[in-house]
C-alpha cells in the first residue's frame, strides 16, 4: 500500500467529491446491470429434484414456500466433509435474520448442499445459523448447476467453462422463479460473482487498507470460520 498523502480538510474535501462522480457513475452502470439481469431469459426446470430437509423429502417447488421467488446459496460441504468450506461459512454469516425482509418481497433463500443432513446440521448449529438448509443428496441438482463435479470427470467447467477446476465443491448462488406448478431457472453467479453478497468484503472495501490479501497465498487464505479466530 502507497503511504497515504496528509492534506488539509478543504483539500481532503476537494478530493472526496471528485471520486463521488466516480462511485454515482458505478451505481448508475450497477443498476443497468441489475436491469439486464432481470431481462434475461428464463429456461423451464425439467428434472424433478427432490431434497432431504428435516422435515423429509421435499421438492425444488417446495424450497419457494409459498413464495414465488427462490434464491438457493450452493454451499461447499461434501459428502466427506468434516466441517462447512471456510469461505462458503464467510458468506453464510451474511444469511441469518435476512429471511423476513426477503419475505417481504415475496422470496425465499435456502442454503443447499451435497453432503447429507446429518453431516452439516450439527455445523449449522456449532456457528448459529438459523436459515432453511437442505441436502441434494442423491440428485443431479449440484451437478447441472454447475458446483459439483460429477464422478468420473477429471475437471469441472466451472463459472461456464472460464475455470477448469478439479476439486469436487465449488460455491455459487442461483435464481428461480415458480409460476404454478412450473419451475423456472432465472440466474446462476459463481466466483467473484459472489462478491456482493458479502456485507464483511465490502465494509472492508470502504478502508484505507481493504481486504489486506495482496500478500496473502489467495485472497481468502486468512478467512476462518468465525468461531475459530
Amino acid at each position: 500500500m502507497a503511504e497515504p498523502r496528509i492534506v488539509s480538510h478543504e483539500e481532503w474535501l476537494k478530493a472526496r467529491t471528485a471520486f463521488m462522480a466516480k462511485e454515482k457513475e458505478f451505481m448508475r452502470l450497477r443498476d443497468e446491470l441489475a436491469r439486464q439481469r432481470r431481462a434475461l431469459p428464463w429456461e423451464r426446470v425439467e428434472k424433478d429434484y427432490v431434497f432431504e430437509a428435516p422435515e423429509g423429502r421435499v421438492t425444488l417447488a417446495d424450497l419457494f414456500d409459498g413464495k414465488s421467488q427462490l434464491i438457493v446459496d450452493h454451499f461447499m460441504f461434501g459428502p466427506d466433509y468434516e466441517e462447512g468450506c471456510p469461505s462458503c461459512s464467510f458468506w453464510a454469516d451474511n444469511f441469518n435474520g435476512i429471511d423476513a425482509h426477503l419475505a417481504a418481497r415475496d422470496t425465499v433463500l435456502v442454503v443447499v448442499s451435497r453432503a447429507p443432513l446429518s453431516r452439516f446440521e450439527p455445523y449449522k448449529r456449532r456457528m448459529g445459523w438459523t436459515f432453511r438448509w437442505v441436502s441434494s443428496a442423491g440428485s443431479d441438482f449440484n451437478y447441472d448447476y454447475g458446483v459439483s463435479r460429477r464422478p468420473g470427470e477429471n475437471l469441472l467447467d466451472y463459472n461456464y467453462g472460464t475455470l477448469q477446476r478439479d476439486a469436487d465443491e465449488h460455491p455459487g448462488v442461483s435464481a428461480f422463479v415458480r409460476q404454478g406448478d412450473a419451475v423456472f431457472h432465472t440466474y446462476s453467479t459463481y466466483a467473484r460473482g459472489l462478491d456482493p453478497l458479502n456485507g464483511a468484503y465490502q465494509l472492508l472495501d470502504l478502508t484505507a487498507r481493504g481486504r489486506q490479501e495482496e500478500r496473502l497465498p489467495f485472497p481468502m487464505a486468512w478467512v476462518r470460520p468465525h468461531d475459530r479466530y
